[in-house]
Formats: structure tokens, C-alpha cells, sequence
């Protein structure tokens, strides 16, 4: 089939279709490459198109001379049913070549929930789902990401993972595939690169109790661990200015500078805080350079920076001023995100909000200061109190709390505490604005904790939902409250986000039949079905509760064991048990807590070096 052409037809028949079209500023076409590379987003392409990492690989792929990348959405429903009806197969947006005919196709995973989009393109594609069903002519499938740090789930399916930092990795993996190497071969060249896992070359035996009894590696040529990929420099890496501008408005519609990676803080659930390690900087100089560049050549009206925590940068206020005017000189706004909330940043809120205060955001994560130790989140009710009163003074009137239920430990005063920080700041308000302050309105979202791999927490148990939904029902009526809006994460997507965290490779077939049951877009809670996920488990017979509800012990090989994030084993025991007491961890640039980071990379606070 002849896809340019018959596309054409069906776009006339979808909502949006500038989602398929491809032909933005600044995507690139090459007529010859030796190597065509998909780079498959298992989304729709508003969400694709705001993931900076898929630009960032974009341009660093098609640097190379002899690479063509492309990129892949999953199709938005009603696209779907029309290629399904009309036998169009997925396709690319450059050039509309059926991804099947690619060498190589390449999956972020972001998010658990998306794995049956995974095998959704894939089946498309008019490509075998499992990788021992694929034959020479099929591209490798990769997939990366921070869902790659338990690439189990999805180990019958892809055939090459990529564990860390992705800008030397990526094109090292890509260029090496050649024409007249078999898939084996390749595969067997590229494996002992540091961040490169090769399922089929590993393999699981259980015990009678369902837990791993070891990981058998079946090709002796493969590595004991797969140690992940780092970039050390971060200021001298490449990053894009080229950035592709959508046609249609996407979630992220603007610039943006990845100021810098990782994160110090140690929040014993933060999956992102541990395998991110260590904090790598750019210059405040570089990170101007790049800004001006990309706003030179998108046409971008807003600026956003790219961080864990975009004010732990050593050089915050230096930097902050600095984008500030900038941007004033070029009428764009400027957007700082993930701000600790102290005197400046407040100064700089102020600047750059003017009149228009949106509204603030505070994650205390738990409600009371005992829960709060136990997460190791170093933040006091003073703290939140003093900037509340602060933003309500400068003339804020909004205010957005995150926490989390089900953490370790939890019990209802911990949810006492989220009712009585919520009605305290409404209370600060009515103190500083009295009757004639207007409308104040604080909003409380509440996600579900869902235990993540190489993380404190990693051998937690997850709530039931049964405990979740009595929890959500209590705070429900603790919130019913003028002024407060509560909300809460659903349950059936927690629990089915803790199976594939922590999954081992048992889980791939209830993924498997669960597509084949229709599932897919289940983060989306309007395309979410609890039933036909239910009817998965119980045709494969895999029990969610042992992925979710159980308590793991320490001596239990844990699915990702094989997989070394330079955060050691011993350092996430010591803080689970730290946690158990209640003890806090000091932020790692003011002392180092010994988490194994410093082997491989020059971390240590100063004193200590």
C-alpha cells in the first residue's frame, strides 16, 4: 500500500490530523542513510511531542551522517480503527514508511502504563510481538528509559535494552548494525557495552514459592551485571536548539533547557532521585547559549527549564536573573518549574508572573513531619506555612498541595495531617486578607504510593485497594471544606503500575492477553478497563497480589537485580531500615551518605574530597 496517498483519505476523517502529517520546522529529511532508526513514542503525539528526550535523541541520531531518525506515535483511536479497516500498516512521520521495513525501532519507556501501547504499534506494525517470533527481516526492537531499570515486564518482546544516558549509548548501539550481520551476531557484539541488556542471552528459575531462585545467563559472553550508561559531563554533551515545532498545540508547547540531571535530596520513594545520581550541572553560561539559540530558531514564546528541582542548581540566582532578562529584552515568558519555595524564588515568581499569579505548588508528600522523616522529604510545616504566607502576600491566590497515600508506615493521623495543612493555609489566607481577600481556593491531589525498583522502598508492600479506597473515603470527608478541592489518583491504575515496576518476566503474558483483550491507553482513565485487566490475570493465572501487596524480603533476588544503577544494594537497605525508625538522610551535598555513586563518578561535597 501506497501510505502517502491513502493517508490522505483518512485524515479527513480524524480529529487532528497534523498528528500524522509529519513536515514540521526543523524535522529532518535525508534521502540516503545507511541506517534507518524509529524512535517510537507509545503515546499520542501531543504527549510524544513534549517529551524532551525524544528531541534530544532526534538530534543526536540524525547528526550522524549515515543515520536517518525517525519518529513513531501510537495513532489516537479513531486513526486506529480507520488503518485497522483500511489494512494501513503503522508508519513514520518523516517519510511514511511502514515501521516493519526499518533496521532498527526504539521505545521510551516513561511510564508502566503504556507497555500495551508497546505491543499495540508493534502488532500494527505488522511486527511479531515476541522476539523469538521475529525473523532477519524484522528491525531490532529497543526500548530505554526509567522503565528500563526493570526491563523483566517486557523481556519476551524487546530484544536490546538500553539502561541509562542515552546520548552515547544510543548511537553506539545504532551504528553498529550492518546489513549482512545476522541478529544474533549484533546482538552479541553489542552486549558487553556498558548499558546494553540482552534478554534472550539471561534467563530466570523460580522457586516453588513463585520468587526467583536465580538468573541463569545462557550465552557465557554475556555480562554478570549490566552496569548503566553515564554521561560525566554534562555541560559539554550535546543538547538540540533545532527543536521541532508542532503544528497543533502539544502539552509542552515551548523551549526548553535540561539545566541539570540528577537530584540530592534522597526521597526514599523516588525512583527518578536515585537512578539519575549524581547531580551533573550545566553552566549558567551554556544553558543562555542554548535558550537564546532555541528561541532563535522556533519561535517559541515561552522558556522552560528542564530539572528534578530547578532551584538546587549551585547557581540559581546567577542563572535566574540572568534568563529573566533576557527574556524580557525577547517579550518571551519564562517558566521555572519545581521551585523551592524561599525569599528569592519568591522574588523571582514575582518578576516573572507580574499580575498574573497562577497558582502555587507545594508537595509536602505526607502530613505529618514523622511521615515526612520517614520519606526522608526535607521539608517542615514552618516551611510551607512561612511560604504560603509570603505567596498570599505577594498577592497569590491559589494554592496546590501533593501528597501521597499508602506509604510505608502511614497511619490516619499521617492523613489528619494533609486535612489540617490544607485548612491551616486557609486559615493563613483569612489572617492575611481578612473578609475582603477575595476568593482563596487550595487544591489537595493525592496519588497512590506504587513501590518502584532500585529504590528505598523497593521491597514495601503496596497498599490494597481496599486500603487505598478507605483512605481516599477519609480524606474525602476530612476535605469537604468551602475553599477546598480534593482529589485522588485511581486505585485499579496504582496497583496495575506497581505489578510492572516490579514485575518479573511472568507479567509480559498478562500484558500480552490484555492487549489481545483491547487494552491499551490505560493511563488514560477514559480508555482504563479494570475488568478486561482482571479477565488477564485470571486467563494467565498470574496473581497481582504477589507483585503488589507482598513484603519482600532482603535476601529475595529481586527481578532487576542484575541491572547496577551505581547506587548500591547496601545503600537502599540502609535507608529502608533508617526509615523504619524514622531517621533522616542529609541532602548528599552537604554529606555524603555513601550510596555507592562516588566509585564511579566525582560527587563528594567538598569537605570530604
Amino acid at each position: 500500500m501506497e501510505i502517502s496517498r491513502e493517508l490522505d483519505k483518512l485524515l479527513k476523517q480524524v480529529e487532528k490530523p497534523a498528528r500524522y502529517i509529519g513536515g514540521e520546522v526543523n524535522a529532518v529529511h535525508k534521502e540516503q542513510a545507511r541506517l534507518r532508526f524509529g524512535f517510537a513514542f507509545p503515546d499520542t503525539y501531543e504527549i510524544g511531542m513534549s517529551y524532551m528526550g525524544l528531541q534530544l535523541l532526534y538530534h543526536i541520531l540524525n547528526q550522524q551522517e549515515d543515520i536517518f531518525c525517525e519518529r513513531v506515535f501510537a495513532p489516537a483511536m479513531d486513526m486506529e480503527a480507520l488503518m485497522r479497516k483500511e489494512g494501513m500498516e503503522l508508519f513514520t512521520l518523516e517519510t511514511k514508511t511502514p515501521v516493519k521495513e526499518l533496521d532498527l525501532l526504539g521505545f521510551t519507556l516513561q511510564y508502566e502504563l503504556s507497555f500495551t501501547n508497546v505491543i499495540n504499534m508493534l502488532d500494527l506494525g505488522s511486527i511479531p510481538v515476541f522476539s523469538d517470533q521475529r525473523g532477519e527481516e524484522d528491525p531490532v526492537i529497543l526500548a530505554g528509559g526509567p522503565c528500563a531499570y526493570n526491563p523483566e515486564p517486557l523481556a519476551d518482546i524487546i530484544d536490546v535494552f538500553l539502561i541509562g544516558d542515552g546520548e552515547e549509548l544510543l548511537p553506539e548501539v545504532v551504528k553498529r548494525r550492518r546489513k549482512d550481520q545476522t541478529k544474533e551476531a549484533y546482538l552479541k557484539e553489542i552486549c558487553t557495552i556498558p548499558g546494553v541488556y540482552v534478554p534472550r542471552f539471561y534467563q530466570p528459575c523460580y522457586q516453588e514459592d513463585g520468587t526467583i531462585a536465580e538468573i541463569q545467563k545462557v550465552w557465557a559472553g554475556a555480562p554478570d551485571r549490566v552496569e548503566r550508561a553515564l554521561i560525566k559531563d554534562l555541560d559539554a554533551a550535546d543538547f538540540p536548539v533545532d527543536l521541532i515545532v508542532p503544528f497543533i498545540e502539544v502539552v509542552h508547547d515551548r523551549a526548553v533547557v535540561e539545566t541539570f540531571r540528577g537530584c540530592t535530596r534522597g526521597c526514599r520513594f523516588c525512583q527518578a532521585g536515585m537512578i539519575y545520581r549524581p547531580v551533573r550541572e550545566r553552566k549558567p553560561e551554556t544553558i543562555r547559549k542554548i535558550a537564546e539559540q532555541q528561541l532563535a530558531k522556533t519561535g517559541h514564546e515561552e522558556l522552560s527549564l528542564l530539572s528534578l528541582s530547578t532551584s538546587d542548581h549551585s547557581q540559581f540566582e546567577e542563572l535566574a536573573l540572568d534568563l529573566m532578562s533576557m527574556c524580557k529584552e525577547k517579550n518571551v515568558s519564562l517558566s521555572l518549574p519545581s521551585l523551592r519555595l524561599d525569599s528569592f524564588s519568591f522574588r523571582v515568581l514575582e518578576e516573572i508572573q507580574g499580575y498574573k499569579k497562577s497558582g502555587l505548588t507545594f508537595a509536602p508528600e505526607a502530613g505529618s513531619q514523622r511521615l515526612r522523616d520517614v520519606i526522608n522529604k526535607g521539608i517542615t510545616e514552618d516551611d510551607i506555612y512561612s511560604a504560603v504566607r509570603q505567596a498570599l502576600e505577594l498577592g497569590w491566590n491559589h494554592v496546590k498541595l501533593y501528597f501521597m497515600v499508602g506509604l510505608p508506615g502511614e497511619t490516619f493521623e499521617d492523613l489528619d495531617g494533609i486535612a489540617k495543612i490544607a485548612k491551616t493555609i486557609k486559615e493563613i489566607n483569612y489572617e492575611v486578607k481578612g473578609r475582603k481577600g477575595g476568593r482563596f481556593n487550595v487544591t489537595v491531589s493525592v496519588s497512590n504510593f506504587v513501590p518502584k525498583a532500585h529504590t528505598p522502598f523497593q521491597w514495601q508492600a503496596q497498599d490494597s485497594a481496599e486500603s487505598f479506597m478507605k483512605k481516599h473515603d477519609y480524606l474525602t470527608n476530612q476535605l469537604s471544606v468551602k475553599g477546598i478541592t480534593f482529589n485522588y489518583h485511581d486505585t485499579g491504575t496504582s496497583e496495575l503500575e506497581a505489578v510492572f515496576a516490579r514485575g518479573d518476566r511472568r507479567v509480559g503474558k498478562v500484558l500480552v492477553r490484555a492487549f489481545e483483550l483491547g487494552c491499551k491507553f490505560d493511563g488514560w482513565s477514559e480508555h482504563f478497563n479494570g475488568k478486561l485487566w482482571a479477565q488477564a490475570f485470571a486467563d494467565t493465572g498470574v496473581d497481582p497480589d504477589f507483585y503488589t501487596v507482598r513484603q519482600r524480603s532482603y535476601d529475595e533476588i529481586l527481578p532487576w537485580d542484575f541491572i547496577d544503577p551505581f547506587v548500591t544494594k547496601d545503600f537502599l537497605i540502609r535507608e529502608n531500615e533508617k526509615a523504619l525508625k524514622g531517621d533522616i538522610t542529609q541532602d548528599c551535598r552537604i554529606q555524603c551518605a555513601g550510596c555507592g555513586m562516588s566509585r564511579k563518578a566525582d560527587c563528594l561535597p567538598e569537605g570530604e574530597k
